[in-house]
């Protein structure tokens, strides 16, 4: 096998060099919505007092969870753009996918108690002003859809997707405050509110779900989404020189970097030429399965394969220590 340098391309880091994507947009869009939201709720705080309706002082609340949500995402972009360092090798990538998870999280909950909400109301009408109602709502279609707009320009991750479901949901529930105002006030039927609710409520749900499946599979460190570990095995053992992988291990660092450690067997051959493979198998890694940290140990006997390399004693005696032996791949990250 003929030596196989390095091409010059390729960038040989250490973990410890982790940096977070550029996030100064994003952190600008947060302020920006934050600042928006604010004043919202200021508003229908009033709207609602003076009016003495129930349903703006609660957007007014819904609104105030959506500060909060939005406040979470910005100190997570701040932390995720923090370099690694001793104590965090890794960085702070998931601090989004953890304030993703908190977001939706506080989703379910308000769908959950919009929908109990509904049901209470279609048993129990509540009348209601649908001028002031109508008003107050199209400011807030307006507000939020701007908002939802700049969140899914820079929602690259969880963290920020989350944030534009946060903002898309409130959108909708506000654009069906209005539609709901327009039907009181053409039929003067009260239950149209609490059934726009419960549909609402329902795309929330859905929404949320599909947030915290994936942040749970990250932070419970899961095979990446649409990525299949018997299939990623089967291609790193087709690579010629490699002889068996096992001991595999593939998770998400954050929503958008994912990391692998291995075991690869291979014939008994000097480093130089083992460097060729170990390139090989990082650059399949990195384009066919977008992993871009590996950390990949080679070794030259058979291992008995439980929850990682066992080698017995005497198989250790009989073929001598020289025969067992491993190359550390690099930690590999490219950008």
């Amino acid at each position: 096998m003929p030596f196989c340098s390095q091409p010059a391309e390729t960038n040989t880091l250490d973990l410890m060099h982790v940096h977070a994507a550029p996030t100064g947009k994003a952190s600008r869009v947060l302020w920006i919505s934050m600042a928006a939201t604010l004043v919202y709720v200021g508003v229908t705080l009033v709207a609602g007092w003076r009016a003495h309706s129930l349903a703006l002082l609660s957007e007014a609340g819904h609104n105030a969870s959506d500060f909060l949500a939005l406040a979470l995402s910005f100190v997570a972009v701040y932390f995720q753009s923090r370099p690694a360092d001793d104590r965090k090798t890794f960085g702070y990538q998931r601090a989004g996918v953890l304030a993703a998870f908190l977001n939706a999280s506080t989703l379910l909950l308000i769908s959950i108690w919009i929908g109990f909400e509904a049901v209470h109301r279609l048993s129990a009408p509540v009348a209601v002003e649908p001028r002031l109602m109508m008003i107050v709502a199209a400011a807030g279609v307006v507000m939020n859809g701007v908002i939802a707009a700049l969140l899914w320009g820079v929602a690259r991750d969880v963290n920020l997707r989350s944030a534009f479901i946060h903002m898309a949901g409130d959108t909708l529930s506000t654009a069906a405050v209005i539609a709901g105002g327009a039907g009181i006030l053409l039929t003067g039927q009260n239950w149209i509110d609490p059934v726009l609710s419960l549909v609402i409520a329902a795309l929330i749900l859905w929404s949320s779900l599909d947030i915290v499946r994936e942040t749970l599979n990250i932070l419970l460190e899961g095979t990446p989404r649409g990525l299949t570990l018997g299939r990623m095995r089967e291609r790193m053992q087709s690579l010629e020189g490699v002889l068996n992988v096992h001991d595999l291990h593939v998770w998400s660092l954050g929503s958008q970097s994912r990391a692998l450690a291995c075991h690869v067997t291979i014939d008994d051959i000097p480093p130089s030429e083992s460097n060729c493979i170990l390139l090989k198998l990082q650059e399949m890694a990195r384009h066919e399965f977008q992993v871009h940290h590996t950390t990949i140990q080679f070794e030259h006997a058979g291992c008995e394969v439980l929850e990682g390399c066992v080698v017995s004693m005497d198989e250790m005696t009989a073929h001598g220590d020289h025969d067992h032996h491993d190359h550390r791949g690099h930690h590999h990250h490219a950008h």
